[in-house]
């Protein structure tokens, strides 16, 4: 089986990437970060998917963003709540953590080479998502790029590196439907931005009202 590296943050959209990638006959090495998110319960729920989905290994990265904080998720900032559609749908919010994905996939692309892999693979989407400027598909693109010319195993050894986004243009009702299909337990994933210590969701943060959204569109209950 060839080998992917696998970005799971323990989220419904990570946890769909996770079982698309062994659907597609992938052995997945599922990378998550410890990166001083406030959220850090849904590193339990990454291990959790982890297991649950098949696989191979589970690795956390420890990296500390609250040294430049600059976002919600890393600094004493207030999480949004409550907004409407359309201020969720335009601008970047303060929920974005700079350099966020960059990084990530920068930790996946160096995990990767050192499995001789040249896939990895993230729950990016440019549809139903808050506006992060590194969920493009032009930032995806660049990255690949990166990848082959940046490394080793690019430069010298001929691996075509390949950023894998099957999410990328799905809706979110679509991610939902998908997830549950691939056999995800939906219900144990985590997707708010600023959770109870138990894990228990806030409801009103830009990731939860996504979520219910998508679900609602989708015709399904949460956690079904």
């Amino acid at each position: 089986m060839k080998r992917a590296v696998v970005l799971l943050s323990g989220g419904l959209d990570s946890a769909a990437v996770l079982a698309w990638m062994r659907r597609e006959g992938f052995a997945c090495h599922a990378l998550s970060f410890r990166y001083g998110q406030r959220h850090g319960v849904e590193l339990a729920r990454a291990a959790e998917m982890a297991r649950a989905l098949g696989a191979v290994e589970h690795k956390v990265a420890e990296i500390d963003l609250r040294a430049f904080g600059g976002s919600a998720l890393t600094a004493d900032i207030a999480v949004p709540k409550d907004r409407a559609d359309g201020e969720i749908a335009h601008g970047v919010p303060i929920t974005y953590v700079p350099a966020r994905n960059t990084i990530f996939l920068a930790f996946a692309l160096a995990y990767a080479e050192t499995l001789g892999s040249s896939d990895i693979a993230i729950g990016v989407n440019a549809i139903d998502y808050s506006g992060y400027p590194d969920c493009r598909p032009e930032f995806i693109e660049a990255f690949e790029r990166l990848a082959n010319l940046a490394t080793k195993a690019g430069a010298q050894d001929g691996a075509r590196f390949r950023i894998h986004t099957p999410l990328q243009r799905l809706s979110k009702a679509e991610i939902v439907r998908l997830a549950v299909e691939l056999g995800v337990p939906v219900g144990r994933t985590l997707s708010c931005y600023d959770p109870s210590a138990d894990g228990t969701p806030c409801g009103h943060c830009d990731a939860c009202i996504l979520r219910r959204k998508g679900f609602a569109e989708a015709g399904m209950r949460d956690g079904a």
